[in-house]
């Protein structure tokens, strides 16, 4: 991660502060709209990265380390990255009322028991899927 002065805007405060002009809030629905912005502009891979190290940093800043949780981020990152690759919506409305699944937050639960995520290794580096794989895994 390339290290940044506070008053440099990063790709990611970008991102954030686009979805933010049109919400009142942070929510699950706009952490869905971040990610398919950065999926869209970058690729998945490169999302991963980005997404990830923004919230990580973004944790830091609030004094809430603990909250980042790298198999979350990333699961979160891969899912909506699938998505958006293979619809190829050009509107984050429309690809949100084609994938409503995704604006279920509980979602990771199909593809992981809640114990697996609760896991220090988890919280701290990459847990492939225990109760089904990924669609594009399948």
């Amino acid at each position: 991660m390339t290290s940044t002065h506070p008053e440099t805007p990063t790709e990611f405060d970008e991102l954030m502060a686009e979805v933010m002009a049109e919400a009142e809030r942070f929510g699950h629905r706009q952490h869905v709209h971040l990610t398919w912005l950065a999926v869209r502009r970058r690729g998945v891979t490169a999302a991963i990265e980005l997404v990830s190290n923004g919230i990580q940093r973004t944790a830091r800043y609030a004094g809430a380390p603990q909250k980042y949780h790298v198999t979350v981020s990333r699961a979160w990152v891969e899912l909506v990255g699938h998505h958006a690759m293979e619809s190829g919506e050009e509107d984050f409305a429309a690809f949100a009322d084609h994938h409503r699944a995704l604006l279920d937050k509980r979602l990771l639960n199909r593809f992981y028991r809640p114990g697996t995520l609760a896991l220090p290794r988890a919280r701290q580096g990459w847990v492939e899927p225990d109760l089904t794989t990924f669609p594009w895994c399948a």
